[in-house]
């Protein structure tokens, strides 16, 4: 284990993995009931409806544990940042991305104890994980008890809003998931990250 560095302590590996089975379920369940037809759909409409309520329902659980943890325990360290010359990191974090990375430059953020997310990653996981999270989760819960929703709101009906916020956050999330994998090959080694939430180490 000589210059590995214990990152990932159990509770964050299962809650990922968890995560991450349902993101799935609930994308796959989610474009099912919004692409359906009489003639097609990819699930079943109705184990599509039941799949995709009791993922939503288990979401919210795992989603209020994250919280909790963060809070809790030492990880939430890893969340905070300053917004003074935050622009100027994001911005050589994005270089190195975008141009170092394929001339074998070495990171200007390394991952150390201290710091497990470089500037990108840790806006971008404040912001999927402190915003989108709670509107797709909020507003998938005001679908589920539709009579808590307005009869009417921002001037249409107050599900058709609910359901349209939800569906754009669904999609803003479904496309940070795969980004998300694409820049998880970006370790030593391609599966060194995937390894990584394996094994905790890093």
């Amino acid at each position: 284990m000589r210059n590995q560095i214990y990152l990932y302590p159990i509770w964050v590996r299962i809650w990922h993995l968890l995560n991450t089975l349902l993101f799935l379920a609930l994308i796959l369940t989610g474009l099912s009931l919004q692409y359906s037809s009489k003639v097609y759909s990819l699930i079943r409409f109705d184990w599509a409806i039941s799949t995709h309520n009791i993922g939503g329902i288990i979401l919210c659980v795992v989603y209020v544990f994250f919280l909790f943890a963060n809070r809790f325990t030492s990880n939430g360290n890893y969340y905070q940042f300053h917004i003074s010359g935050l622009f100027h990191r994001v911005l050589k974090q994005f270089r190195f991305y975008s141009i170092g990375i394929f001339k074998k430059e070495e990171p200007p953020f390394p991952i150390s104890i201290d710091r497990k997310f470089n500037p990108l990653q840790k806006i971008s996981y404040v912001i999927i994980m402190y915003l989108f999270m709670p509107i797709v989760i909020g507003t998938g819960l005001g679908l589920f008890f539709p009579d808590i929703l307005p009869s009417r709101l921002f001037g249409t009906s107050g599900i058709h809003a609910f359901d349209l916020l939800h569906i754009i956050t669904g999609f803003t999330l479904s496309i940070f998931m795969i980004i998300h994998i694409y820049f998880c090959t970006m370790g030593k080694t391609p599966s060194a990250n995937f390894k990584s939430m394996i094994n905790g180490w890093h």
